[in-house]
């Protein structure tokens, strides 16, 4: 007899499926479907990301070893490959992109008091983008070179909790900076950004919103100095100045006063030189700021790693799009369960444990739950006792 829940059922019970309802029908993603539901999909799709399903036939495989167990699942149907691969062609990528915002939202409060390490109160995000090479017989609507296709992630990380607030799925040939003309910004909040986002009139609109910025100048980039600040050299600070552009079209792009710090990594040898358009916060917390902006490097890398979006189930743009939405559904749900249960273990092994015990009953709270050491350690010591016994 089937008694309480599987782990991954309590896994999904944390997922506002009221709102998944109301962006199927908001796309109508269930339009003539009779049987394979978008939630089937869904849950399908999310247990091929926490299990690292490589293809369509692993997963099929797998549910139908379970398959007195796909009802417990949330899983109506029985799971066929061909049926799977045609909802991810043809079911619209936006009913994901959209639920996975919505857990976004969901996440961003629970990280909101995360410290990190700054003397800050403003809203800190990283900027960056990462392309994820594709086959260029396999997928030719994303041309990115002659010879290769490739789809760009052009990512906004909350800092506070690495919980990524802005996805953006282009073909590579977008350059970086042009994400900076759809992105909704946030007065009083800082964006960090790399050298690939220098355009100061983009820059300019940013500032003329409210918000900041720091970012790493360009080598070439013309400037005259206004104004010199004390600095304390002992942490690497070279100088903290007010400047103005003089380059011929810069200076018309950005006609406002910005500050320059000039930052020298012990570590790394190297010289950094910042711009930004916040003149009230010490110079040693712009160069602070912008080492924090690593962290979205390492998201990068980590869903590269733990989440299936190298290697994908479809070959159409909408194929593509919706399992990178998932993954990153997946990811932010994580993120959820871990604030919501208090788990001290980390999201790499939070994902690991669930890889091997989707199929168990065991609660959620005790499956992340530190083994007690200490009374293994008297079992081994009446073992021990015992078989002493017996041989004297």
């Amino acid at each position: 007899m089937h008694e309480g829940k599987l782990v991954f059922s309590q896994v999904t019970d944390h997922l506002p499926l009221h709102t998944f309802r109301r962006c199927v029908q908001r796309y109508q993603g269930e339009h003539y479907v009779k049987t394979f539901r978008c939630l089937d999909q869904y849950l399908v799709m999310a247990f091929a990301q926490l299990t690292y399903r490589e293809g369509l036939r692993g997963i099929e495989a797998c549910l139908r070893a379970q398959k007195n167990k796909l009802y417990h699942m949330g899983i109506r149907t029985k799971v066929s490959r061909s049926t799977l691969a045609d909802a991810n062609e043809q079911r619209d990528w936006r009913i994901y992109a959209d639920f996975a915002q919505a857990l976004i939202k969901i996440a961003r409060p629970l990280y909101a008091k995360e410290d990190l390490g700054l003397d800050l109160d403003n809203t800190v995000y990283a900027l960056d983008a990462s392309t994820i090479d594709l086959c260029l017989s396999v997928f030719p609507w994303a041309l990115f070179r002659s010879t290769k296709s490739a789809v760009k992630l052009h990512t906004l990380l909350d800092l506070r909790g690495n919980i990524p607030t802005f996805i953006h799925i282009s073909d590579g040939k977008l350059h970086d900076v042009n994400v900076l003309d759809i992105l909704i910004t946030e007065p009083g909040a800082f964006y960090i950004m790399d050298r690939g986002y220098v355009d100061f009139e983009r820059l300019f609109t940013l500032n003329q919103a409210g918000s900041f910025f720091v970012i790493r100048a360009k080598r070439n980039t013309q400037y005259k100095r206004r104004y010199s600040h004390a600095i304390d050299t002992s942490n690497g600070l070279r100088c903290d100045q007010s400047i103005v552009l003089t380059g011929l079209n810069t200076k018309d792009d950005y006609p406002q006063l910005l500050r320059r710090v000039k930052y020298y990594d012990e570590k790394t040898g190297k010289t950094f030189n910042f711009l930004t358009n916040n003149f009230v916060i010490p110079a040693q917390t712009i160069a602070d700021l912008y080492r924090y902006r690593w962290q979205v490097e390492l998201f990068f890398k980590w869903i590269k790693q733990h989440l299936r979006i190298k290697s994908f189930f479809g070959t159409s743009e909408n194929a593509v799009k919706s399992q990178i939405w998932i993954a990153i559904s997946v990811y932010v749900l994580v993120a959820i369960i871990k604030k919501r249960l208090d788990i001290e273990t980390d999201l790499y092994t939070i994902l690991q444990i669930l890889s091997l015990t989707l199929f168990e009953l065991t609660p959620l709270d005790q499956l992340f739950m530190k083994p007690d050491y200490q009374e293994e350690n008297c079992v081994m010591d009446n073992q021990l006792n015992l078989f002493n016994y017996l041989t004297g």
